[in-house]
């Protein structure tokens, strides 16, 4: 297959995994939106596409599982949130990668940054929607999804690097 179908075709399967993830197990958060595993799959575009395929398919996935799940207004801002986390996730792991040659710390702290961004962005989003004060009511619940995306994350990188699964 042409490296650029395959590219594309590859972060096409990320986007229908981002959007499946996102909607297979959900919590209702305090603000009317929901607690998912999603931000797994959101990390796996940043570590294994590149930053462009890897933003699309992250931002695609999870904007369109807003859009099915009946969260319309929260898919351009969960397009934004989570394509920027899987770039975060991508640049942030290669830089950190590069300087201590290790991969798990890297993943690990790129996919801090990538997370916290995620609460930051939710975090001013529904600021403007709902009031800044009423909004940080949501930071823990997206805190803890934070950490339950990035341990899934590197349990299933950890999974497709032993079984010599790559892209690009």
């Amino acid at each position: 297959m042409e490296t650029k179908t395959k590219k594309l075709v590859t972060a096409a399967l990320f986007a229908a995994l981002a959007c499946v993830a996102t909607m297979i197990i959900k919590f209702p958060s305090p603000l009317k939106g929901y607690l998912n595993i999603g931000d797994c799959i959101v990390l796996l575009c940043g570590w294994m596409l590149s930053p462009v395929y890897g933003f699309v398919a992250a931002g695609l996935g999870s904007g369109l599982a807003d859009l099915l799940s009946g969260y319309l207004v929260y898919a351009p801002a969960t397009f934004i949130i989570k394509g920027l986390m899987a770039l975060i996730a991508c640049y942030t792991f290669k830089l950190i990668r590069k300087s201590l040659g290790h991969n798990l710390p890297a993943r690990i702290v790129s996919g801090i940054l990538a997370e916290i961004i995620m609460v930051l962005g939710y975090y001013v989003f529904e600021g403007f929607m709902y009031g800044f004060i009423a909004s940080a009511v949501n930071i823990p619940a997206n805190a803890i999804q934070g950490i339950v995306g990035l341990i899934l994350g590197t349990i299933l990188i950890k999974a497709f690097e032993k079984s010599k699964i790559t892209i690009e």
